[in-house]
């Protein structure tokens, strides 16, 4: 009855998680977490059977913790902070109606029930510099003359991409969903299970940066069409298999538990006297049933109040003059429109000085920020999914700016500076709007959100970085600039 009301408050969120769970290969995996979570708690039946389950009113204060965040992540629209707190709603009820002592028994099951929040987009440029390097080491090993330009591989048959369904995240997040499982299940002391878990996670990072390497490779003799389909096929379900196996025989020797022994002891449990002094804050099953129907009503009215809360919106607005550049024909070599879902303005320029740089400019304007108006989210900004610009490498990084070097039709470059401004605050870091804006929502303050992207295209990232600078001094600061586009000063 407890998770029942906890579905209905965060249906939306559980919606979106079994969404990718089915239509996203980097999180098909956690299909299967629901069914190993079962069959954990059945494997310790016999023992909770031995223990008396009553209401903590302490997991009650966990409840409202969990409902806390997931309230923050959905009012400022960070789906991965409000679907991990639906989760930990629905862990946090476990000691709330059935006692620390029997979430003391069920605490591996509650633990990797964690695994249902996909997570791992925010590895993928990192693990794409990671292959990138790993394939450029072994490309020159291997005698093929080759040059790296962030995640582009140039070699006598062509330029590779190692693109981001090429930075094996994948199979790293779904390595660590099985090595934890295997680690608990299969060792019994914490040294083996460390060593485990980490051969777990740096063997399929290798392994992908070979399987790239061996794409490469054999494209130099069998030519890019042979390759990409033998990668085509190999790159799937045949890679992971073989990675588990590699894994296995490495560490089968080592395994020092039976898989199906439940790993509690439920008379440990019953005498144990921390869990005693825990035990102090016991309530009637009934009392704790109604104290989370309460906290789950009153989170919900929260949300509800404080999703209604958006800044007014001028009608319309453009950029200001700029001293000593002029706005010019925007004409790029490749089209370049970076994507705002649900601004409620947007602007593209050119401007070009008297000096001659030039500099492209990209400005949007938000009444709010929610899981269908997210200015940092995947897909929005500079760089669109499926456009002619691929993602090279990061650019400069500074409190108000972050940089991204793209690349279009394997020869045009584009430098791109991403800002975000609410309220007072400028900044390039996803962390900090995320922040800001949870605040603002929660005090129900109606703040517009702005986006700025500087971008030059076809110079180099020192030239590029150069005439930005130059940009940004003429306008007097990023933050002033967006504000007075925005009409706000």
């Amino acid at each position: 009855m407890a998770w029942l009301v906890l579905f209905l408050l965060t249906g939306r969120d559980w919606l979106t998680m079994a969404d990718k769970w089915w239509n996203v290969s980097t999180y098909n995996h956690v299909l299967f977490v629901p069914l190993i979570v079962g069959w954990l708690m059945w494997n310790r039946r016999g023992e909770l059977a031995q223990i008396a389950p009553q209401g903590w009113a302490p997991g009650l204060v966990l409840l409202a913790g969990a409902l806390f965040l997931w309230l923050l992540g959905t009012l400022a629209g960070f789906n991965s902070a409000s679907q991990l707190g639906a989760v930990l709603a629905l862990q946090a009820v476990v000691p709330a109606l059935l006692g620390p002592r029997v979430t003391a028994g069920l605490a591996f099951p509650i633990v990797y029930m964690l695994f249902l929040v996909p997570f791992g987009d925010e590895l993928v440029p990192a693990l794409q510099m990671v292959t990138a390097d790993i394939v450029i080491w072994l490309t020159r090993f291997s005698g093929i003359p080759a040059h790296i330009e962030g995640v582009f591989i140039d070699t006598p048959v062509g330029l590779f991409e190692v693109a981001e369904a090429c930075s094996g995240v994948q199979f790293l997040v779904a390595m660590l969903a099985l090595g934890v499982l295997i680690a608990q299940t299969c060792f019994r002391g914490w040294g083996r299970r460390i060593g485990f878990l980490a051969l777990a996670l740096a063997l399929p990072i290798l392994a992908n940066g070979v399987r790239a390497w061996g794409t490469i490779y054999i494209a130099q003799s069998q030519g890019i069409a042979f390759a990409e389909g033998f990668d085509h096929i190999f790159y799937g379900w045949i890679f992971f298999a073989l990675v588990v196996g590699i894994l296995l025989a490495l560490t089968w020797r080592w395994f020092d538990r039976d898989p199906e022994d439940p790993g509690i002891d439920a008379q440990a449990l019953l005498r144990s006297r921390s869990i005693d002094r825990l035990s102090r804050g016991t309530v009637g099953a009934n009392v704790a049933l109604a104290g989370i129907v309460m906290l789950a009503a009153g989170f919900a009215l929260w949300a509800g109040y404080a999703s209604r809360a958006e800044a007014e919106m001028p009608a319309r607005i453009a950029f200001p003059e700029v001293p000593g550049w002029q706005q010019v024909d925007y004409a790029p070599q490749v089209d370049w429109a970076p994507r705002a879902s649900g601004a409620a303005h947007r602007l593209i320029a050119r401007y070009r000085s008297d000096a001659g740089d030039e500099v492209d400019v990209f400005f949007a304007l938000y009444p709010a920020q929610d899981d269908r108006r997210d200015a940092s989210a995947y897909g929005e900004g500079a760089l669109v999914p499926e456009t002619p610009w691929r993602w090279v490498e990061p650019g400069r990084r500074f409190p108000e700016a972050a940089g991204a070097v793209l690349l279009a039709n394997g020869h045009v470059v584009r430098i791109a500076e991403t800002s975000w401004r609410t309220g007072n605050l400028t900044t390039g870091s996803v962390a900090r709007l995320k922040l800001a804006t949870m605040r603002d929502r929660l005090l129900l303050r109606r703040r517009p959100t702005a986006t700025l992207i500087l971008s030059v295209e076809g110079r180099g990232v020192q030239e590029s970085a150069e005439a930005i600078d130059r940009f940004v001094g003429a306008t007097g600061g990023r933050g002033a600039w967006m504000d007075r586009t925005a009409g706000l000063r």
